[in-house]
């Protein structure tokens, strides 16, 4: 067993040396340009921070590996935060019930994409962008453009709370990785997902049933958006109709930089995880160094542009090439 585990750590620094190497570069340049960099306090500070887009990318994941995308997470993560908040605040429901319902709507998102994207031959991409713009209009409806206050303990806890004396961040942040490694790893669903994501046809003609692979793989999408949206309003307490906006970007980025390729059937958890390490201390970097928000999302688009570029240049394709896996996704 210890030397199955030391070799799978060996081919995980293999696949992913390039991006380890940029993450150490990285690291050691932010700890010579800033004395705030390397203290125990920022690496809580980036724990609290990456909690979010490691549940969004972590599902990301699963719906890259199967060759397409979801561009509604970050409204996921606005409808379930802004629901959840609202039945507490508003409705004095418990915290345990008004968490379990904003968690079931955003699931619910999630299923829908699962089932269109499954049933019919419309592309995920349009899918979840008509998605995106529905979560996001319902979390304006719901909340009336009015920010929803949540202070009660019990919910806050989940956002900046300690056991002990560590973030509960870190632990929900190997449950995550825990839960979906062994989902790809050491199920026969996991075999599915990337089967499907290789060849769709081949998958198809081997027994698979496709469409409920696709449908599990959004609707836990979904699911772990709306996770992502509750600690949001945990850690921030408050809950608002523009929570999540543009989370999906990092989530993408964070996903490609690991190695995962956009044309499915190639990728890991273990590389996700790099990626967004790198795309969390990228962030905290430029903002210990005082650098205008303006220019942060102009870097974190080159970022994703480079991502992406280099997932093309390892698949050796062309310009239609492309254009194909554009027209998949």
């Amino acid at each position: 067993m210890k030397h199955k585990w030391g070799q799978s750590a060996v081919n995980t620094i293999k696949m992913n040396f390039g991006i380890l190497m940029g993450l150490l570069i990285l690291c050691v340049g932010l700890t010579f340009l800033t004395d705030k960099f390397a203290t125990v306090t920022n690496f809580f500070n980036v724990v609290r921070q990456i909690t979010i887009n490691l549940y969004l990318a972590c599902g990301m994941t699963f719906v890259i590996l199967l060759g397409g995308i979801d561009l509604s997470v970050g409204s996921v993560i606005a409808v379930s935060g802004c629901i959840s908040a609202g039945m507490i605040t508003w409705l004095g429901l418990p915290v345990p019930v008004g968490i379990l319902i904003g968690i079931f709507f955003g699931t619910l998102i999630g299923a829908f994409n699962g089932l269109v994207v499954s049933r019919t031959t419309i592309p995920a991409f349009i899918v979840t962008l008509a998605a995106m713009n529905i979560g996001r209009g319902i979390a304006r409806i719901y909340t009336h453009a009015q920010t929803i206050a949540v202070l009660d303990d019990a919910y806050t806890f989940w956002g900046m709370g300690e056991i002990l004396g560590l973030p509960i961040q870190l632990y929900l942040i190997i449950a995550v990785i825990i839960v979906s490694s062994f989902i790809l790893n050491r199920t026969k669903l996991g075999r599915h997902i990337y089967a499907v994501g290789g060849n769709k046809t081949a998958a198809e003609y081997s027994g698979i049933n496709v469409k409920k692979v696709t449908f599990f793989v959004f609707a836990f999408s979904g699911f772990l958006a709306s996770l992502a949206g509750v600690l949001t309003v945990g850690r921030t307490f408050t809950a608002t109709m523009i929570m999540g906006d543009s989370a999906e970007m990092d989530a993408i980025a964070a996903v490609v930089l690991g190695g995962t390729s956009m044309s499915g059937g190639k990728g890991s958890i273990s590389g996700t995880v790099i990626g967004v390490i790198v795309i969390g201390i990228l962030k905290n970097g430029m903002n210990l160094l005082g650098i205008d928000s303006s220019w942060q999302y102009v870097v974190q688009g080159i970022v994703i542009l480079i991502a992406v570029y280099i997932d093309f240049i390892k698949s050796g394709g062309t310009a239609s090439d492309l254009i194909r896996k554009l027209k998949r996704a």
